[in-house]
């Protein structure tokens, strides 16, 4: 059953233009990307989907996989289910290309995960810590069933409460990892546009709710961050050294 990741990798963002190519230590922020999904399953099955010509020259100079995509694309799902009519595979990893801290051995549990319930799309979530605002926009927070279906997500700090002895301890945050199948992501795509629950939130995954599918979280690692805006770089960078100087000290 093969299983390959794809990244998609838009140049014109609306809120960051240009930021699969922006270097973090030196490096555009697509290849960390790209690297650490290269440690889960292999250089030969990782993807980049983009529309623009400079990020895919980049990613094909630094020796990986280039596919190019419509620039009308809703999504990054969207392009990810334009890119998929061009690879065989049984499982589509969806990996963010503003996820620079993305664990390797994250995408191996979205793998098992969808291999071992192959009728329900796969994403990930962790705990929100105690650095993060449950409040801020940027984090969608995901409310789960106890056997962790997803329930809903949202920008908005859920799940709420009445009386604030009731109020939750902590909260879930999505994690921007998933697995597809080739016909869930034909599905999707067929859909022909943004859901109302999805364009308000501006969470693509809630469109998949729409026509029906169940939504299986699982669990990652913590420590994730991603780069939404350039006030992000700064903090995504201490932990790309961070996690350099622990590799470093443990090699010695």
């Amino acid at each position: 059953m093969r299983a390959v990741v794809l990244i998609p990798a838009r140049y014109t963002s609306s809120r960051y233009p240009g930021k699969p190519l922006v270097p973090l230590l030196g490096k555009p922020m697509v290849l960390w990307v790209a690297e650490l999904s290269a440690k889960a399953v292999g250089v030969e099955n990782v993807y980049v989907a983009t529309e623009d010509r400079r990020i895919a020259n980049v990613v094909t100079a630094a020796g990986y996989n280039a596919i190019m995509t419509s620039d009308r694309c809703l999504t990054g799902t969207d392009r990810l289910a334009e890119a998929a009519l061009q690879i065989n595979a049984e499982i589509y990893v969806n990996v963010q290309g503003d996820e620079p801290l993305v664990n390797p051995d994250d995408i191996l549990l979205a793998i098992r995960a969808k291999q071992h319930n192959m009728e329900e799309v796969i994403n990930g979530y962790c705990w929100i810590s105690e650095d993060e605002d449950p409040d801020s926009c940027n984090i969608p927070k995901v409310i789960t069933t106890e056997d962790n279906l997803l329930v809903y997500m949202s920008r908005k700090a859920l799940p709420g409460y009445k009386d604030i002895k009731c109020a939750p301890k902590r909260y879930k945050k999505q994690v921007c990892i998933y697995a597809f199948t080739s016909e869930e992501l034909s599905w999707y795509k067929s859909f022909g546009r943004k859901s109302e629950l999805e364009f308000s939130e501006d969470i693509e995954i809630l469109r998949f709710l729409e026509i029906g599918k169940k939504i299986r979280m699982f669990e990652t690692q913590p420590g994730s961050l991603a780069v939404d805006v350039p006030e992000d770089v700064a903090a995504v960078e201490a932990a790309l050294k961070a996690n350099k100087q622990r590799y470093n000290s443990a090699k010695k």
